[in-house]
């Protein structure tokens, strides 16, 4: 049977960057508040111990998070600005073309939509600023709703969400071989766009 230390190091990772209220924990778990500050304090402790792990266990406002280790800090750094000058992946794409026309919307809602677990393809959306955590939904575990970002509009040429290509206005050419549209080609706008901001972003 799977410990409750496994299932509170299992939460906060698919939690991501902004963590999990106690509260919510608490509610999930099916533990009291003090029996959470202990497995916290033992996760936290065990992963402390583990010279092999990156991660630790921190708490703030409330909220718990499992985060990179300061020992880290430069080989993550290099990650990140070396990510920034990559271009978005099909399934990266394909998350930011679903948050874009159904937000607000959740991960597990994208999941169901994709029939895939989209948690590193969000999360790497969430570092380039392209898409953002605002609220969260009325259901059980409170999970946090997904909208795009001013940013978004910028790296592809918007102005508002507005000037979103409409659905039914794809041509059989923005449909792949798989028969999924591609939400960001039509017209060639947001290629050039693309290209365009990957290039400020190495300069």
């Amino acid at each position: 049977m799977v410990s409750k230390i496994a299932q509170l190091e299992a939460l906060l990772y698919v939690a991501g960057d902004n963590g999990i209220p106690s509260e919510n924990l608490c509610e999930l778990m099916q533990v009291e508040h003090s029996a959470l500050r202990e497995l916290a304090k033992n996760l936290a402790a065990k992963l402390k111990q583990n010279q092999d792990s990156g991660l630790q266990v921190i708490h703030i406002n409330h909220n718990y998070k499992l985060t990179t280790r300061p020992e880290v800090s430069e080989v993550v750094a290099n990650f990140f600005q070396k990510d920034l000058s990559k271009s978005l992946s099909q399934s990266a794409l394909e998350i930011l073309s679903i948050i874009a026309y159904r937000q607000p919307i959740t991960r597990i809602e994208i999941d169901e939509i994709r029939g895939v677990n989209s948690s590193g393809a969000l999360q790497t959306l969430i570092w380039r600023g392209l898409i953002k955590a605002d609220g969260k939904k009325d259901a059980p575990g409170h999970p946090n709703l997904y909208v795009t970002s001013d940013y978004f509009l910028q790296y592809f040429g918007y102005q508002s969400l507005a000037d979103l290509p409409l659905i039914e206005d794809f041509e059989d050419e923005s449909i792949n071989s798989e028969g999924e549209i591609d939400l960001f080609s039509a017209n060639g706008k947001a290629d050039k766009n693309i290209a365009e901001a990957q290039k400020g972003e190495k300069e």
